[in-house]
C-alpha cells in the first residue's frame, strides 16, 4: 500500500510541475529600410515589414525580402540560442521556472534601390556575348 501511495504522489507531483511550469515564448521581428517590404522566411511568407513571427528552433534561416523599386535581398541569418536554452539549463528554464520567458530577436535589413541599366549598355553587352558564342 505504501509503495502505491509514493508512486501516485510522484505522478501527481510531475503532472503538477508540468501544469504550473513556465514556458519560453520565442519571437523574431524583421525590419527593413524602407518598411513595407515582403518578407519570406524559410520559404514561408510572413508578411510585410516590420513582421513578427514566433519560432521553435534556433539555427540558420533563409531570408528573402522584396519590394518594388528595390533589389531583392536573398540571404541567410543565424539565430543563436541563449545560454539558458542549452542542455541542462533548458530543463530548468522551461519546466521548473514558474515565470514566462520571452525570448525576442530583431533583425534589420537595408534594401538597395534598383539600378536602371541604360538601353545602349544592355545592347552592347548582348552583342559582346553573341560574339563570344
Amino acid at each position: 500500500m505504501r509503495k502505491y501511495n509514493s508512486s501516485a504522489l510522484l505522478v501527481i507531483s510531475l503532472i503538477t510541475a508540468i501544469v504550473l511550469a513556465g514556458c519560453v515564448e520565442r519571437k523574431l521581428t524583421i525590419n527593413t529600410k524602407p518598411q513595407g517590404a515582403l518578407v519570406v522566411l524559410n520559404d514561408e511568407e510572413i508578411g510585410e515589414s516590420p513582421a513578427t513571427v514566433s519560432f521553435e528552433w534556433y539555427g540558420d534561416y533563409c531570408v528573402r525580402i522584396s519590394k518594388e523599386g528595390y533589389e531583392t535581398l536573398d540571404t541567410h541569418r543565424k539565430l543563436k540560442r541563449p545560454w539558458y536554452d542549452a542542455f541542462p539549463f533548458d530543463f530548468f528554464a522551461q519546466l521548473v521556472n514558474p515565470k514566462r520567458i520571452v525570448d525576442s530577436y530583431e533583425w534589420t535589413f537595408k534594401l538597395e534601390e534598383k539600378k536602371q541599366i541604360e538601353r545602349e549598355k544592355l545592347i552592347q553587352d548582348a552583342q559582346e556575348l553573341k560574339k563570344q558564342l
